[in-house]
């Protein structure tokens, strides 16, 4: 980490000596010329680049427009009903997206658990020889 760090300041000092040793030598003026250009674009080239990006944008609409067009089509043809995700529903695939093991518990799935275990305290449930006995604790 140390190396990266020396390697990067080292780099950007000898960067600003190369920059300006070339800067005093007169050269490679261009560079500079082409990185300010963006700023300063021909009115008509940025009124073209917009009217396109529109067109794209229509097109795309258009497009989305017959696609839900043929799949409402398709649900009239087979009966089927539109997906309408649910508020809860849609916030619990996103928590669980980058999740390796199982979901955590809700604190009232907790509380039934509780529940359920002191309800259970009594009697416990085994398998002996194929049959179910209940022992008490």
């Amino acid at each position: 980490m140390a190396s990266f760090i020396a390697k990067q300041m080292v780099g950007n000092q000898l960067k600003s000596v190369k920059e300006s040793v070339i800067g005093a030598m007169g050269g490679d003026d261009e560079k500079k010329d082409d990185a300010g250009s963006d700023g300063d674009e021909d009115p008509e080239v940025a009124e073209a680049r917009r009217e396109a990006e529109e067109k794209r944008k229509d097109k795309h609409r258009k497009m989305e427009a017959e696609r839900e067009d043929m799949r409402q089509s398709i649900r009239d043809k087979y009966g089927l009903k539109k997906k309408v995700p649910e508020e809860e529903g849609m916030l619990q695939p996103q928590e669980e997206a980058g999740r390796i093991g199982r979901k955590k518990k809700t604190p009232a799935e907790l509380a039934a658990e509780a529940n359920a275990e002191d309800d259970d305290d009594d009697f416990a449930r085994c398998e002996l020889w194929g049959r179910t006995v209940y022992v008490q604790c």
